[in-house]
């Protein structure tokens, strides 16, 4: 049942009515937001604590509570300090990255046209609130479930609702007892104007909608993107390496008759070490960061993932209008069936663009450009919309007793429907002859590059409707050609794209030799043009192959649009579509990455996942490049994290069944990774190489494995010889070791990103101020802890001069190591 809002009466309020911004404020704080599934946001408050739900804190906490309880309070404090420090630093990091991104996305969040205060205005479609007056047109997405007071022409597309694919025609009626979606008098959320204008009062908003009812009961998550899956794929990866170290150390750390309170420290803090436990905040950071730097390039993100998805593109679907072109169209002729100029023919053209109601267009725009008509004396009578089966518009007008038939479409869906033609004012048969005649001035027209649309009409009599079936008996009376000029820019884009290896496919609805000579004018290598009829006969894995290879498709429909955008993905393509109107919605929703534009329709914006603020490939291209760049620096922490860091948490693992005693203690292990986490942090500010962003990328667990098992090693090995020296040479015992190690494993596990985050020559590339300060700053701070008044309470000892020369040899040599071995294996991953 239709939940109504609060009225006086059953009846809706008159259309010259409006709600006042003070009762509307009443009513959006009884009835809540207009959102059918609202994302449950919590508090800052309920993030931050919710941030020590995480297991490994929950235990480290539990085990500062019983070392304070058994009188450690020293250990226990620090404990507890280095987990409150981390808890903060993840969460005020997160916290604001999150709010920055919901900055942006409200930018582009849906609106609705509301009768407020006596004024039309434009408001973000949650502040709706039952009662409210709106105004719908072509291209609109249905704000609210409401009741039509005033409707003119209007198709509504409701397939969520109901599942029926074609429009349904909606008008104003006073019988209201019907509540369905199928009910004439009301539309309903999650539905969409195809044509027509409409006047209606808001009955139901939020979760008391039709669809909110059905948004509830699904309550899905979205399908995982590419960057999530593999954000899980490592996360388990992660958790598989970690459970068997941790349990090892802990099984052989116990049955060494090591204190055994101390030995579970030991194994948790170990794998604190192990755990990426910053890499959600690492992510959030880097994404959003990359969100902030794409809006500064006129793009905005609806959704975080959808970065690296958007750097990840290979293939760019797209119109050639807008993209290529201008669409700032002109009309450049206007020729009877002989190719004559005909102000017949722009007189029945103008009339049906200024009486047809869908959504604005150029071609329309470009006719109603001869605003010098005198159309006084003609009226609307009815309309039969546009659709992309029929390719064609028809209207009915009326001149005193009068009554014509106008249609306008693509020539060959107009000419199907004619039986006649006229020529020199008179009528004819529609021949053979003509047919050739008519054909080849469209193709003459065509291959010129001019956009071509035909003009009939037929007289009709009186009646209550028109439907489809009136268009037929049509008299061909002309022909409209319409010029869209190529960008100046769009050559050297396009260049530019293919010089950063994404393949942009033009997806026209266009025929074959408009296509062709727009294509050809910037310098697309066109070859073969596939067309809607062949691919109508094509099976899909057939349309893979074709897909994959052909750079134009002529002719073709929406639902060919998308089976050609989904062959694409089984090639294992990642795969952006770029769309604006009305039934490009599922080729949106069906591509890696939909891409609109903020002057698209409301159907297009809402099913996209990038929005452009202007509709430029110059644009779009820097927007893949920054996503390219956010997964760059987001690979930079995983591949530190599984590499050096590793490595020393390994040596510890292994030193623990050599040495009498702990390696390192349990609150030196969690300051060592906090140290090393806190130098991580700034990593989303760092300078990404040209050649990195040359190419898409995409996980690569297998890279990560390997600089696991490969670069992991040389960290142990090296530690191993920290190990032999402080034990041969220094003599050490259980303090200094501690000391020793502490500093030499900070050191080369913050180092090493120089090292590691580029994937050429480190003196070539430019590190940000921000990291190389920080991470200068870290290695500091671990070198001078032993000689400050922390030394004692962290269990450390002034170390040895002699002892910096060896850490300055070690570490040097660890470094150039570590470079020989990362260029061989990078040039075998990306090459």
């Amino acid at each position: 049942m239709l939940k109504t809002g609060p009225t006086n009466s059953s009846q809706p309020l008159a259309p010259s009515q409006g709600l006042s911004s003070a009762e509307a404020a009443r009513r959006l704080a009884q009835y809540g937001p207009n959102d059918p599934a609202p994302l449950h946001r919590r508090s800052a408050l309920m993030q931050f604590l919710s941030t020590f739900a995480q297991p490994l804190v929950l235990i480290l906490l539990v085990a500062s509570g019983v070392s304070g309880f058994l009188g450690d309070w020293v250990n226990a404090s620090i404990i507890a300090a280095i987990v409150l420090l981390s808890v903060i630093l993840d969460f005020t990091q997160t916290y604001r990255s999150q709010q920055a991104a919901e900055r942006l996305q409200s930018r582009v969040a849906p609106t609705a046209t509301v009768l407020r205060d006596g004024n039309w205005q434009t408001l973000p479609r949650r502040q709706l609130v039952p009662g409210d007056l709106i105004q719908l047109g072509a291209g609109d997405l249905v704000p609210a479930d409401a009741v039509l007071l005033q409707a003119k022409d209007l198709h509504v597309q409701q397939a969520a609702l109901t599942g029926e694919s074609m429009p349904v025609e909606k008008e104003a009626t006073p019988d209201l007892a019907d509540d369905s979606p199928e009910a004439p008098g009301r539309v309903f959320l999650g539905s969409s104007v195809v044509s027509g204008t409409a006047t209606a009062q808001v009955m139901a908003t939020g979760r008391n909608t039709t669809f909110g009812d059905i948004a509830s009961s699904l309550g899905k998550r979205p399908p995982e993107t590419e960057f999530e899956r593999g954000t899980r794929a490592f996360s388990i990866f992660i958790l598989q390496t970690v459970l068997f170290l941790v349990l090892f150390v802990a099984v052989v750390s116990i049955s060494g008759k090591k204190n055994p309170l101390e030995s579970l420290l030991f194994a948790v803090s170990l794998a604190v070490g192990l755990t990426p436990e910053f890499l959600p905040m690492i992510t959030t950071i880097t994404l959003s960061s990359g969100a902030v730097r794409m809006s500064r390039q006129k793009v905005i993100v609806k959704n975080l993932a959808s970065i690296q998805n958007f750097g990840s593109i290979d293939i760019l679907c797209s119109d050639k209008t807008g993209t290529l072109t201008s669409g700032q169209m002109e009309l450049e002729a206007y020729l009877d069936p002989q190719g004559n100029p005909s102000d017949k023919v722009l007189l029945l053209a103008y009339l049906n663009s200024l009486f047809q109601s869908g959504v604005n267009n150029p071609l329309d725009s470009a006719i109603l450009a001869h605003s010098s008509l005198d159309t006084a004396a003609y009226s609307k009578l009815d309309e039969i919309p546009f659709d992309f089966e029929r390719r064609r518009v028809s209207v009915v007008v009326g001149k005193d007793a009068e009554r014509w038939l106008i249609a306008k479409g693509a020539p060959e869906s107009v000419l199907e429907a004619c039986t006649a033609l006229e020529q020199s004012s008179q009528t004819q048969p529609l021949e053979a002859t003509h047919l050739a005649q008519v054909g080849a001035m469209f193709q003459k027209l065509s291959a010129q590059g001019y956009r071509v649309l035909a003009v009939a009409y037929r007289a009709m009599p009186a009646q209550m409707a028109y439907q489809v079936s009136d268009e037929q008996d049509l008299i061909l009376i002309g022909f409209l050609a319409f010029s869209d000029p190529p960008l100046p820019d769009a050559a050297g884009v396009l260049q530019e794209l293919r010089r950063n290896n994404v393949q942009v496919k033009i997806l026209t609805g266009d025929n074959e030799l408009v296509a062709r000579h727009v294509c050809g004018q910037v310098g697309l290598d066109v070859g073969q043009i596939v067309l809607g009829d062949e691919i109508h006969r094509m099976s899909d894995p057939a349309l893979s192959q074709i897909a994959e290879r052909t750079q134009v498709f002529a002719r073709v429909s929406p639902a060919q649009k998308n089976r050609i955008i989904r062959a694409l993905k089984t090639r294992n393509h990642v795969v952006g579509y770029m769309g604006d109107g009305i039934n490009d919605a599922p080729s949106l929703h069906s591509a890696d990455v939909g891409i609109s534009v903020q002057g698209a329709v409301d159907v297009a914006k809402a099913a996209a996942d990038v929005i452009l603020l202007e509709s430029d490939l110059k644009v779009l291209l820097a927007g893949i490049l920054e996503g390219r760049k956010a997964f760059g620096n987001v690979m930079k922490y995983l591949l530190m994290g599984t590499s050096s860091n590793f490595g020393n948490m390994f040596s510890m693992a292994g030193a623990s069944v050599v040495l009498p005693f702990l390696p390192m203690l349990p609150t030196q292990i969690l300051l060592n990774n906090f140290l090393y986490d806190l130098s991580q942090v700034v990593i989303p500010s760092d300078n990404v190489d040209p050649s990195f962003i040359k190419k898409p990328r995409r996980w690569n667990i297998d890279l990560i494995r390997r600089f696991m098992f490969f670069i992991g090693p040389i960290s142990s090995l090296y530690d191993f010889l920290t190990f032999f020296v402080l034990l041969k040479y220094f003599q050490a015992g259980e303090t200094l070791f501690h000391t020793g190690w502490f500093v030499e494993s900070l050191a080369t596990q913050t180092l090493v990103i120089f090292i590691i985050r580029t994937m050429g020559n480190p003196l070539r590339s430019r590190p940000s101020t921000a990291l190389t300060l920080t991470v200068v700053l870290i290695v500091g701070i671990g070198v001078a802890l032993p000689f400050t008044p922390l030394a004692t309470p962290l269990g450390f000892v002034p170390l040895p001069m002699g002892y910096f020369l060896f850490l300055f040899i070690t570490t040097l040599t660890y470094l150039l190591l570590v470079e020989w071995v990362k260029r061989r294996m990078m040039a075998r991953a990306f090459d």
